[in-house]
This record gives structure tokens, C-alpha cells and sequence, in this order.
């Protein structure tokens, strides 16, 4: 937890590299993860850097693999996950690696050649085969109709004689896409004046692209015609309409000896197409099993360079020089992979460390576990703490899923989702493997632990609030004497227990008393007891948000703010609103029937809500008959006085900070100069021997609220303004604490009108219709409950919870002015990239 408190610190580090050890030693820091380097080039074009080569041989390793993993997609190859994460290649590796992705590429596309063109003349035959078969009807039908109906009705008998000696009619025979018909049809008219005859026939089964493997529906189309000049033009617009022409013999014999040839020609191509199918197969698979590694290493490889671009190279071009931040916490692990890089190379110089000093404030790092991530992340998304600031992601564990709760009060909706995190938390691993694009699922995944903490939480307050399905449990009995016989209660639909007569000495065990369900007032009871709590709990976060300031007062050396701030604004609160939670606690004791002294005053109670308003308003209302307008003695006396002091903290919280600095500001430039000191200035080189007294940055730009170094007018606007927004927002804070009783009187009412409407529809009839509407009730209230109080409930409690935190009890102390520690980890390039996939 000392990780969580705040966040780590952190050292600005120079690293000095040889460079024939520069890419296995950051090959060590990207495994180990725990450094952020700094680029030292930052005037320099990315194509003018070192590594530019590298990056690009990397690109086109990447480009290879891409075109290999699609081709292996294309063909349906299962690639099986990796096991074992590989390790970045070292040089040699990444020649032979390269090698071999050379080889493999040439070696698919090769095969792909192979076999588009195999697949080009199989489509080619077939299309020929259907030509030949679909146009025996055609020339039948043409012999038929031929010289009698086409120019005997046109020309007379001894012109028809005449062009019957000189031939028949000439024909064109395809292919086309089917879409195109009836264009084509169109053209063919047009060019020929009508003077073409066209005969089509379409192909039941589509045939298949060789270049993109598409299914492509075709029609076979035989076109007659008379003239070489008409046939031209016939075949211009088949060139147009893009449709394959096949020779077509006019005799039946010599087709017929075609087709056979033709079928013979395809059952051995589709011998070869097939083999050529199982050897690609083949190939693919043996590729498969090293797709996933082949993509890590390369990826490594180009991660490595892309940093090695970050460094600068030293006067004599002899060592490589990077900037880094490094967690203290990790400076021997950082030790220990420079070391494990130079031997892995076998450097005989070995790489060093050295820690220099930093006036720039360091990026902010909290240590997170897999269930302090989701409440960490929450408050990042308000705004990343400032380096070393106090961290509330700590106490959000238990304040976030308690004050949840308050709003969420139930014991069966808690249970429903106490469950559905606990699933999640119990099959953590397996359902991390299965990489979903499902954003909902993976909000709900990442945050699991939250939900099983509100959900333990809502059973709780469930527990204490007696409501479970907006129905109560008469566990211990109930603690009400009703002091009325039989007959009395038949006779009366409704009756009033007095709790002075009816109350039995012993409270209820825990909660809320279960006579309360059967009770027509227990709605304003329960307004009431909420409303109270919300105070009560609102009060006490507020206060316990204004002493964390304390901490960063302290640890940033600003201890005058304790004394000018953190005093006035914690004696403002408690003055005014701590004493309004006291009066509620002291009505509950001293007008409660256990005391036997006041218990007679119990009508006369006055109300806290107009004691607070005359407190504030130095009023009085005139109490009724044998009451006392306060609850003690001397309350009035206290309550100016209380009043008085808090006005009296604002002009502190206003003037106090400012006039401060500003005396300390001259009394600072009253001071002599100081002398130059050494005639070394403190530029010579000095041995560090012990890594742990490594300098660490100065913290006192990142408290959030420091504006030391700035003119006094600009001092007092800041202070003025936080004054003016702490005063008039503790009022407001305050008063927003009332959404967890609203929200949970909502909550409650809402499954209670759910339960009378819906479910106890179906608990009316006893016979076998009963059971009928039973089951149909049931599955609509089970919906109900899980999509409108569950999820929609759920939600909204949720966002105010959110709301209550970082408005209401962070603005009291957090900042968040810091940058967030992003270290050179291959394990989160490798995420971030399977993310964007």
C-alpha cells in the first residue's frame, strides 16, 4: 500500500551505450519495462536519424509478414496462439529472419501465380465447355429458321437463291457477366440496325474469379449475323462489354468432338489444381505454426530502433547517449539489464548509469496490482496526480463502492452483482485470453473488481436498510408492542403506534425494523433516516478530504498553507456544518424513548433544518406551547459564536497566504548576495558510489496550488478566487451529498412499484392459471429488475458516485496536474498493437 500513498519517485538518468551494445541492451529495457527515455532529437527529421535504415527494414519485414498472415487468412489456416513470448532477435538472427521471410514470400507468391493461372485456364475451358454445350439448341434452331424465315421474306425468290448459293449465316459465341446482358443485348441492336440475332442461355452454378476468388454469375450468348463488317463490329463490342469469345464449330460432329477434348482437359487440370491446393496448404501450415513469433520479433525489433533513434551520439561518435526516467525503486534493475545486454553482445566495455539533477518535474508512476488498476484508473481519468501528490485512489477502494452502496441499498440486487463480479474475478484468466472488440465488456472486465466490491457493498446496506427486492426480512422479530386487541384492528384499516407506549426498551438488532413495510408512513420515515445519513456521511468525506491536504502541505514543505489554510477550512467546515451531523446525533439521544429524562419532550423536538437556517440567519422562531426552541442550555450562545469564528476564518483563508509570501518574498531580497563559492563551481566530475542517494527532482512545483514565484497581485486573484470557490462550494458540496438519499429513495420505490405491478400480478390466483401468470410475471419483473434497477440503477449510482469523489472530495486536496509514467515495455506496445488490430 506504501505505492498506492503516492507515487514513486522518480530519477532522470543519462545512459552511456557502446553501440555495438545498444540494441541488446535496449532489448533488456524493454522486457524489464521500467524506463521512459526522452528524445534527444527532437530538431531532428525522423528520415535524418540514425537508425532510419534499420526502421525501414523493419517496415518491409512488417509489410512481408502482413502479406503471409493474409494469404494464410485467405485460406482459412488456424494460427495457433504463442506459448513461449520470443525474445527480440539479436543481429544475426535478424539476417537469417529476414532471409527466411524473403524466401517464404517468393515461395507463396509463387504458388499464388501458379495457381491464378491455373484457376485463369480452368475458368477458360469451362466457360468453353458451357459454350459448346448450351449452343447445340442455338444451331439447331438457326438450321431451322435459316434461309427460309430470314431472307425469303425479305428478297425474292431467285435473290434468295442467289444467297443461298453464296452461304449461311456467320454467328460469334461467349461469355458475358450476367449483369450485362441486357446492355450488351442494347449495343448489339444498335450497331447492327436490328439485323443481329441473339441467342442467350444463363449458367445455373457461378463460376469463381482466379484473381479474387469472387463467384461470378455468366451467361453463354450466340450472336448470327451476315457480313465480315457487321461481324467486326460484333466483336469491337464484346471487347467493350468485356466477354470472352470462344471458337464455336459449325458442325455438330466436330462439336461434340470438342466437348470430349475439352472435359478430358479439365478433369486433368483439376487433378493439378488440386495438388497445387494441398501443397500451398501445406506450405501455409508449416508457416503458421511461426506467424505469431515471426510478428513479436519483428515488432521488438522495430520498437528497439525506434528508441535507439531517441539517443544522441557523443563528440567522438564512440557512444551512444540517452535520457531516461527511472523509479528509483528499479535503478538496480535497470543496472542489471544494461549489464545483461553488454555480455549478451560481449562487449568488453561495459554500459553505465548516472543520475543527474533536474529542475523539470518527473512523470507520475503508482505501482498498481490487477486490483488496484480499476480504482487507479478512475482517478486518472480525472487527471493524472502530480509528481509525488497524495494519492486518493487508495482510499477510494473502500469510500467508492460504500458510498455506492448508500445509493444502491438492496440485498438482492447487490447479490446479483456481487455474483457477476465474482464470475469475472474467478475466470480472470480465461476470459483475458479471449480477445473481445466488445467495448462494453471490456469497460465491465476492467473494472471487476469494482463491481464485486459495490456489489459486496450493496448487500451490506441492504442488510441495514431491511430491503431485498423492496421486501423485508423478519429475522429477529420486531421490536414494536402493539397495543390494540384483535377486535380493535378489525375494525380500523389503519392505526398509529406510538412509540412512547409501544416501543420496547431493546432497538432493533440491526437496521431497519421489518414493522416498517406494513407502515403507511414509511416513506417519510425513511426520508427521514436517508436524508440524515447523506448528511452525515457527506459531512464526514468532506472533512476527511480537507485533512488530506495536510499530507501534501507537509511533504511539499509549504507548512505555512496548515496554518492559513488547512486551520481556517477545517474550522469553517466543522463550525458549521460538523455541529449540524452533532445536533443530529444529539436529537437522536436526547429525544429518544431510551431516555427516560427527555422522553416526554419527544413531540417538542425541534427541527435541525431550522435551527441551521437561524443559525445562519441570527433568527429565532417562536416554538409552540410547552417546547423550547433549542435542545440545551446555552445553544443560542454557542451557535452565534460558531458563527462568528467561521466569518471570522475567511479573512484568514483570503489574506493570510498572500501577505505571507509577500513578507517572506522581502525578506528574501533583503538578504546579501552569497559568494560564487569553489573556483570549480561544482563542475567537476564526482564518483556516486551508492545508487540509492541518487539526486532526486525538486517537488516544489508539483504541489498543484504553489504560486510562490509569482507577482503579489496575481497571488492574491488565485487565493481570492479559491477562497471565494472553497466557501461558497462547501455549502454546495454539501448540500450535493443529498443525491444518496434521493437516489436510494428512488431506488427503493421504483423495485417496490416494480414488485406491486408486476410480480404480484402473478401471486393473485392459486390454481393452475396462477401458475401460468406466475411464470409470465416472472420473467418480465426478472427482466425489469435486471435491465432497469440493475444495469440503468446500477449506472446512474455509479456516474454520481464518480461525481462525489472527484468533485466533492478530491477538489479538496488533488490536483492532477501530472503526466502520466509511460515506460518502454514491450508487453504494452505489443497490447496497444493487438488492440488496434
Amino acid at each position: 500500500m506504501g505505492a498506492m500513498f503516492r507515487s514513486e519517485e522518480m530519477a532522470l538518468c543519462q545512459l552511456f551505450i557502446q553501440p555495438e551494445a545498444a540494441y541488446t541492451s535496449v532489448s533488456e529495457l524493454g522486457e524489464a519495462g521500467s524506463v521512459q527515455f526522452r528524445d534527444l532529437n527532437p530538431d531532428v527529421n525522423a528520415f535524418q536519424r540514425k537508425f532510419v535504415n534499420e526502421v525501414r527494414r523493419c517496415d518491409e519485414m512488417e509489410r512481408k509478414l502482413r502479406y503471409i498472415e493474409a494469404e494464410v487468412h485467405k485460406d482459412k489456416v488456424h494460427v495457433p496462439p504463442v506459448k513461449d513470448m520470443p525474445r527480440a532477435p539479436n543481429p544475426r538472427e535478424i539476417i537469417d529472419l529476414e532471409a527466411h521471410l524473403e524466401k517464404t514470400e517468393n515461395e507463396i507468391l509463387e504458388l499464388s501465380h501458379n495457381a491464378t493461372n491455373l484457376k485463369q485456364n480452368y475458368l477458360e475451358l469451362t466457360e468453353l465447355r458451357h459454350v459448346l454445350e448450351k449452343t447445340e439448341a442455338f444451331f439447331v434452331a438457326q438450321e431451322e429458321i435459316g434461309i427460309d424465315s430470314l431472307t425469303k421474306s425479305l428478297i425474292s425468290d431467285e435473290t434468295g437463291q442467289q444467297a443461298a448459293a453464296r452461304g449461311r449465316l456467320g454467328f460469334v459465341a461467349g461469355v458475358v457477366q450476367r449483369e450485362r446482358v441486357p446492355a450488351f443485348e442494347r449495343m448489339l441492336w444498335r450497331i447492327s440496325r436490328g439485323n443481329v440475332f441473339l441467342r442467350r442461355a444463363e449458367l445455373e452454378k457461378p463460376l469463381e474469379d482466379p484473381n479474387t476468388g469472387n463467384e461470378i454469375y455468366k451467361t453463354v450468348f450466340v450472336a448470327f449475323f451476315q457480313g465480315e463488317q457487321l461481324k467486326s463490329r460484333i466483336k469491337k463490342v464484346c471487347t467493350g462489354f468485356h466477354a470472352s469469345l470462344y471458337p464455336c464449330p459449325p458442325s455438330n460432329t466436330e462439336r461434340q468432338d470438342m466437348v470430349k477434348g475439352v472435359r478430358t482437359r479439365l478433369e486433368d487440370l483439376n487433378m493439378v489444381l488440386n495438388q497445387t491446393q494441398d501443397h500451398r496448404q501445406r506450405v501455409l501450415m508449416s508457416v503458421a505454426k511461426e506467424l505469431g513469433s515471426w510478428s513479436i520479433m519483428v515488432r521488438k525489433m522495430k520498437a528497439i530502433y525506434h528508441t535507439l533513434n531517441l539517443f544522441n551520439m557523443d563528440v567522438t561518435k564512440k557512444c551512444l547517449i540517452g535520457e531516461c526516467w527511472v523509479p528509483t525503486a528499479d535503478l538496480p534493475n535497470v543496472q542489471k539489464a544494461l549489464a545483461d545486454g553488454s555480455n549478451a553482445c560481449g562487449s568488453s566495455i561495459p554500459s553505465f548509469l548516472n543520475c543527474i539533477e533536474t529542475d523539470e518535474v518527473p512523470p507520475t508512476f503508482n505501482r498498481t496490482n490487477r486490483f488496484t488498476r480499476g480504482f487507479q484508473n478512475l482517478i486518472d481519468a480525472y487527471g493524472v496526480a502530480s509528481y509525488r501528490e497524495c494519492n486518493p485512489a487508495l482510499y477510494t477502494i473502500i469510500t467508492f463502492p460504500f458510498l455506492f452502496a448508500v445509493m444502491f441499498g438492496d440485498l438482492g440486487h447487490g447479490l446479483i452483482m456481487a455474483m457477476f463480479g465474482a464470475w469475472m474475478v474467478i475466470k480472470e484468466v480465461s476470459l483475458a485470453a479471449k480477445k473481445s472488440n466488445n467495448e462494453i465488456w471490456n469497460i465491465f472486465f476492467a473494472g471487476r473488481y469494482i463491481i464485486l466490491l459495490m456489489g459486496c457493498f450493496s448487500m451490506y446496506t441492504g442488510i441495514v436498510y431491511n430491503d431485498i427486492f423492496s421486501k423485508s426480512m423478519n429475522i429477529f422479530g420486531t421490536s414494536w408492542v402493539v397495543p390494540y386487541n384483535n377486535e380493535t384492528l378489525e375494525a380500523n384499516a389503519a392505526l398509529s403506534m406510538d412509540p412512547k407506549t409501544s416501543y420496547i426498551d431493546t432497538p432493533y438488532f440491526i437496521g431497519i425494523d421489518p414493522i416498517w413495510q406494513t407502515a403507511e408512513n414509511k416513506i417519510i420515515f425513511l426520508n427521514s433516516y436517508k436524508m440524515k445519513l447523506s448528511i452525515i456521511f457527506g459531512v464526514v468525506h468532506m472533512i476527511f478530504g480537507v485533512c488530506m491536504s495536510v499530507v501534501n502541505y507537509n511533504f511539499f514543505k509549504r507548512r505555512y498553507s496548515i496554518f492559513l489554510e488547512f486551520i481556517p477550512q477545517v474550522v469553517f467546515l466543522c463550525l458549521l456544518f460538523l455541529y449540524m451531523v452533532f445536533m443530529m446525533f444529539y436529537k437522536w439521544v436526547a429525544y429518544s424513548t431510551l431516555n427516560e429524562e427527555q422522553a416526554y419532550t419527544q413531540g417538542c423536538a425541534p427541527s435541525v433544518l431550522i435551527l441551521f437556517i437561524n443559525m445562519m440567519l441570527f433568527s429565532r422562531t417562536e416554538p409552540e406551547d410547552g417546547c423550547n426552541e433549542f435542545m440545551f442550555d446555552g445553544q443560542g450562545l454557542v451557535q452565534r459564536v460558531f458563527v462568528l469564528v467561521a466569518l471570522c476564518c475567511v479573512p484568514v483563508m483570503l489574506l493570510g497566504k498572500p501577505l505571507y509570501l509577500l513578507a517572506a518574498s522581502k525578506k528574501e531580497h533583503a538578504k546579501p548576495e552569497q559568494s560564487n563559492g569553489s573556483v570549480n563551481q561544482g563542475i567537476e566530475m564526482q564518483e556516486q558510489t551508492d545508487i540509492s542517494a541518487a539526486p532526486k527532482p525538486e517537488a516544489k512545483s508539483s504541489g498543484g496550488h504553489d504560486h510562490e514565484d509569482e507577482p503579489f497581485s496575481e497571488i492574491m486573484i488565485h487565493q481570492a478566487i479559491h477562497t471565494i470557490e472553497y466557501v461558497l462550494s462547501t455549502i454546495s458540496h454539501t448540500a450535493s451529498y443529498l443525491r444518496l438519499w434521493a437516489l436510494s429513495l428512488a431506488h427503493a420505490e421504483l423495485s417496490e412499484v416494480l414488485w406491486n405491478m408486476v410480480l404480484s400480478f402473478g401471486l393473485k390466483d392459486h390454481n393452475y392459471i396462477g401458475a401460468i401468470k406466475l411464470y409470465v410475471a416472472f420473467t418480465f419483473w426478472a427482466l425489469f429488475t435486471l435491465a432497469i434497477l440493475v444495469m440503468m440503477e446500477g449506472l446512474s449510482a455509479f456516474l454520481h458516485t464518480l461525481r462525489l469523489h472527484w468533485v466533492e472530495f478530491m477538489s479538496k486536496f488533488y490536483s492532477g496536474l501530472g503526466y502520466i509514467f509511460q515506460p518502454f515495455c514491450f508487453k504494452t506496445i505489443l497490447e496497444q498493437e493487438e488492440n488496434e488490430d
